[in-house]
């Protein structure tokens, strides 16, 4: 962790040097999760695109999923005086004296996708993820009914440091439970919200638990991990998948029938509206406390709608 903080420090160094020109009118900082899910890079783009659109310069920090660097970001943006800062944060709550820190100096933060509970942002921008999960779960549940018999074993792949994917994680299960339907969860595994490490951990779930049925992901990385899995043990016959954030991977696996349902939000969307709604603070305007972006569970009727993205 000590190495990671100081690869991080030094980056966040470099980054703030080469992204803030003393010269700048006006400029918003983007703190993010990491550089490696489409999900975030989307999010980077819409906001990019809106802040070219507002006439503001919009500089990115990636955190490379190391929580600390976060904090260190938004102290130094502090410090250099930014117009206001977007968050994407990994710990909601370890993230917030260095929110209190910035609204102390007057620069207001934005938080997408991750809620910070009792915050001093002064805006969320996103999705329910507990009630999306909930949405998910009974769509879940509902197959399980319809396709399944009534039954079936359902592993997990998730991030545990993500508290938003823990939230969909919690109302998966609320929804799946009252549904009725006969559903025993076997593992929860750690994917850490990283690729290579969530791949790891779905091909250990499977091997653990031959005959389980069904796995549910809870974000992108999770998701890419869980669909390499079953096909490169060959499960695509016997295994469904359900999760979040479309990928080109899970979307060629629901036209081919076993990717069933994937929680699609709209990040570029989300990036687009936090820089929006700075824009509005800064011209003297209010803004509400939750500004949400709906959410679509992209299906086999739908899918092709969504094809462009991979493009």
């Amino acid at each position: 962790m000590r190495l990671s903080r100081i690869l991080a420090g030094s980056f966040l160094a470099s980054a703030l040097a080469a992204g803030l020109s003393p010269a700048s009118a006006e400029t918003f900082a983007l703190v993010n999760i990491n550089q490696q899910a489409l999900f975030f890079n989307q999010i980077n783009d819409g906001a990019t695109a809106a802040a070219k659109a507002a006439g503001v310069d919009l500089v990115i920090f990636n955190a490379n999923n190391v929580p600390a660097a976060q904090n260190d970001a938004i102290e130094n943006y502090i410090t250099q005086k930014v117009d206001g800062i977007i968050l994407v944060a990994i710990d909601v709550n370890g993230v917030k004296p260095a929110i209190t820190a910035a609204k102390a100096a007057g620069i207001p933060v934005i938080a997408i996708d991750a809620q910070i509970p009792d915050g001093d942002n002064v805006a969320f921008v996103g999705v329910d993820n507990t009630k999306a999960g909930e949405d998910i779960g009974k769509f879940y549940a509902d197959y399980v009914k319809a396709s399944m018999g009534g039954k079936a074993t359902v592993g997990v792949v998730g991030a545990l440091n993500s508290f938003i994917q823990n939230q969909r994680l919690d109302g998966f299960k609320k929804a799946v439970t009252a549904s009725g339907a006969d559903v025993t969860f076997l593992d929860t595994v750690d994917g850490q919200n990283v690729q290579d490490v969530a791949l790891s951990a779905a091909e250990n779930l499977m091997t653990a638990n031959p005959g389980m049925g069904t796995l549910y992901a809870t974000g992108e990385p999770a998701l890419i991990g869980a669909v390499s899995a079953v096909t490169a043990q060959g499960h695509t016959d016997s295994v469904k998948v359900f999760g979040w954030d479309l990928t080109k991977q899970a979307a060629q696996g629901i036209e081919e029938g076993w990717v069933v349902a994937v929680v699609q939000q709209d990040p570029a969307g989300e990036g687009k509206a936090a820089v929006e709604a700075l824009m509005t603070l800064k011209k003297g305007g209010t803004i509400d406390p939750i500004i949400n972006v709906p959410v679509t569970i992209v299906t086999k009727d739908n899918v092709a709608g969504f094809k462009s993205m991979f493009e």
